[in-house]
């Protein structure tokens, strides 16, 4: 019983350590975000001050609507779905994709109030650059994980030859 309960507090530990280093994790690319469209932007503080709660309400919105697609593909197996289920599937991901670019509209005249034209364009370009650099840094890092085994396993390998 002993034995059972030091388990769990070991594993209730572990699991709440990954999940502080996620929470972490996910706070250092925010910031990271947060700097580069800044910066890119060129934004002065008063700009900053009004634009990054708009901008978070709008990326909320956003996320808000992509969950809904992915809670409504979960629901669907793939494999076993009918014609007709896989195409309402399909059509609900065009209505969301519709009111993803209502809300894209909606917001950039908002912002068109807080920065120029030219700002906003520069967002849009910012926002993928972001993007393409974080996919990057997943990509090197299960690079670095994935090497990382193999040298393991190579050690392994010539201890248990020797």
């Amino acid at each position: 019983m002993k034995q059972i309960i030091a388990i769990l507090i070991m594993t209730l530990a572990y699991l709440t350590q990954i999940q502080a280093q996620d929470k972490q994790t996910r706070e250092k690319i925010q910031a990271a975000r947060i700097a580069l469209i800044t910066e890119r932007l060129g934004l002065t503080p008063e700009q900053a001050e009004k634009f990054w709660p708009l901008y978070n309400e709008f990326t909320q919105k956003k996320k808000q609507l992509n969950q809904q697609y992915k809670i409504e593909k979960a629901k669907l197996d793939m494999e076993t779905a009918s014609e007709k289920e896989k195409k309402a599937l399909l059509d609900f991901g065009l209505k969301l994709k519709e009111q993803s670019l209502g809300l894209e509209r909606s917001y950039s005249d908002r912002m068109l109030n807080i920065i120029s034209t030219d700002q906003i364009i520069s967002l849009r370009k910012a926002e993928g650059d972001f993007r393409q650099m974080v996919l990057q840094q997943i990509q090197k890092r299960k690079e670095q994980r994935q090497n990382q085994r193999l040298r393991n396993n190579e050690r392994q390998r010539q201890h248990r030859n020797n």
